[in-house]
């Protein structure tokens, strides 16, 4: 018997091996461990294919196509019993991932529900527009000549310190308030105007009562015959709106650059309702039982020039503006102590909020 006869039979018995190992194989996992064990780079069949040089050249013919068919053979039996194995592995895995509507449905998750910020400057929102004004909103880049210059600051005002305001370039900032709407605003509006701005604002400061990011309300009345009670009328009528009768408000003379007269309302400190007894002063309002909510004024003559229309010349309309920090607002509201839990993303204090 010549070597390439004795070849072919081992072949052959490696080729009714492997079959009968692939119609064995109960899961693709398995089908694939018998792939490696009779194809693998260490299975004896590719290594009688390597043999086949060996041979003289004119049994080496016979003796390689009867091993590349063998090959062909159970490449082509592993794949048959692949695509079976998987389609009832398949079916199985669907059948146990039904899905049954029959059953009666998953507990409730428990509801989400706004963050207190989100809250207060919608419900101050809705007082304002109860009020006839409409709202705006506007860019948190801002030039200096917006933020500062068309609202009558000086060139030495403390507020263009760089101590004060993050400053993106010489003429470019954070806007440290919302009122560069203002101008904004009656450059694109004509009057009648009565808006509110609310908006994320930023200044360098951080305590219980300041933050470096933060939220204001903006708002403008421009119309003839403006006087200070409607700024009055208008700010107490938020209040109560907002406050209710629970605390004291009170209007007390300021100074801002873009008003001239202005105010500011102040809230009775809601620490100090029941006298603070907790120390040499409350840390809230440092002892002064009152808390600013907002400033506010007639709007500057030198503002309305700024515009650089007519129809906003100070001799033909006048008016009001005022500015208001929300988280300010959230806080008396809610009995806040400290504006910094804000920004500690703590779950417990939120879930007290909701």
């Amino acid at each position: 018997m010549s070597e390439a006869t004795t070849l072919l039979d081992r072949v052959q018995e490696l080729q009714d091996a492997a079959t009968a190992q692939v119609a064995a194989a109960t899961t693709t996992a398995e089908l694939e461990d018998v792939r490696v064990a009779v194809l693998g780079r260490k299975a004896e069949l590719p290594n009688l294919l390597r043999g086949v040089s060996e041979l003289p050249p004119a049994e080496r013919g016979a003796a390689g196509k009867a091993a590349n068919v063998a090959r062909g053979a159970i490449e082509k039996a592993l794949a048959e019993r692949k695509s079976s194995l998987a389609s009832a592995e398949e079916a199985v895995k669907l059948a146990a991932d039904r899905l049954d509507l029959t059953l009666p449905g998953s507990p409730q998750l428990p509801d989400g529900a706004l963050h207190i910020i989100t809250s207060t400057w919608r419900d101050v929102e809705d007082v304002f527009v109860g009020l006839g004004f409409s709202v705006l909103s506007g860019r948190e880049v801002e030039t200096t000549h917006y933020n500062f210059d068309a609202l009558n600051h000086s060139p030495t005002h403390p507020a263009r310190a760089a101590t004060d305001t993050f400053y993106v370039s010489d003429d470019v900032v954070l806007r440290t308030h919302t009122s560069p709407m203002q101008v904004r605003a009656m450059e694109q509006y004509d009057p009648p105007l009565y808006v509110v701005i609310p908006g994320r604002v930023y200044r360098r400061d951080y305590d219980a009562t300041h933050l470096p990011q933060f939220h204001q309300v903006e708002g403008l009345a421009v119309d003839v015959g403006i006087t200070l009670s409607d700024l009055k009328g208008t700010l107490m009528a938020f209040a109560r709106s907002i406050f209710g009768g629970e605390l004291d408000v009170r209007l007390r003379p300021h100074f801002f650059p873009f008003t001239e007269p202005s105010v500011e309302i102040d809230v009775a400190c809601f620490n100090c309702t029941d006298g603070w007894i907790g120390g040499d002063r409350c840390p809230v309002c440092r002892g002064e039982q009152w808390l600013e909510i907002l400033g506010a004024g007639q709007v500057d003559p030198n503002v309305l020039r700024a515009v650089g229309r007519e129809e906003y010349h100070p001799e033909r309309v006048q008016g009001f503006a005022f500015g208001m920090g929300i988280e300010r607002i959230a806080m008396l509201r809610s009995g806040i102590p400290d504006l910094r839990l804000y920004m500690e993303n703590d779950v417990r204090f939120l879930e007290q909020l909701r």
